[in-house]
């Protein structure tokens, strides 16, 4: 259990992650996964990573349990953090990452793909951010880089997800094949990237990060201050104890 890295072939570096039930991480799991990350980047002999997880879906988002045992805000603000820094430390990885997605990919699971270089998913994948059924607010910076504008809104006001096919449909899913091809094919296409000669591969994922439209550090930093806000509240304890579904509640009450 925790997460993992392994040298499946010349210049890739898989990175697996694996917190049982859900992956839905602890804190220390997320600073775990930016160190991770991170440190196979460094490594002069990556020219890619791979980002996949074991067990039923790529990532559930952060340890919702973990807060609640909190009687502080510890939990909230080291959570925040440490999202915040793994998907730093997919976006600004020195090579290309390729994400390789199963099952459901929700919440902070969308702050990972939404930074990744690629995306690889298998035909059972789904996509969606149920914040406001959680209490919290953020990754829609991430969300924005995967679907149009009024598509991302949709989403995310409403908690629905979208599959691998719709993804895919709007270019931003690589591949979408079998459950059981999910690695073979996130790996094949790493291969070809990290084919590349090294030096030139690491100049063009600065580049390409130095083009991009949107700090995504700052941009979802700024969404996550109204988590906070959310908190001080105490708006987001009354909407995360009963996920979203207490039908009594009044609209802004």
């Amino acid at each position: 259990m925790g997460v993992s890295t392994t040298s499946p072939g010349k210049g890739i570096a898989l990175v697996t992650v694996d917190f049982p039930p859900v992956n839905a991480l602890p804190v220390q799991g997320w600073y775990d996964l930016a160190d991770a990350v991170r440190a196979a980047g460094r490594d002069p002999g990556t020219r890619c990573v791979v980002l996949a997880a074991a067990g039923r879906g790529f990532n559930a988002g952060v340890d919702i349990k973990e807060m609640q045992r909190d009687t502080g805000h510890g939990s909230l603000i080291g959570a925040n953090h440490g999202c915040a820094e793994a998907f730093a430390a997919v976006y600004e990885c020195e090579v290309p990452v390729v994400a390789a997605v199963g099952g459901f990919c929700l919440g902070g699971g969308i702050g990972l793909v939404g930074n990744a270089d690629a995306i690889v998913a298998s035909d059972d994948a789904t996509f969606g951010l149920p914040e406001l059924d959680r209490g919290a607010l953020g990754a829609a910076t991430h969300l924005a880089r995967l679907v149009p504008q009024h598509l991302m809104r949709a989403l995310y006001y409403t908690s629905r997800t979208a599959t691998a096919a719709e993804l895919h449909a709007h270019g931003s899913i690589w591949r979408v094949v079998p459950r059981e091809e999910l690695l073979d094919a996130a790996l094949e296409l790493a291969a070809e990237i990290a084919r590349k000669d090294g030096c030139l591969i690491r100049l063009a994922k600065a580049a390409i990060n130095g083009i991009d439209p949107v700090d995504v550090r700052r941009s979802y930093r700024f969404e996550q201050g109204f988590t906070f806000e959310a908190n001080l509240s105490g708006v987001a304890d009354r909407v995360r104890d009963t996920f979203g579904k207490d039908e009594a509640k009044e609209a802004g009450s």
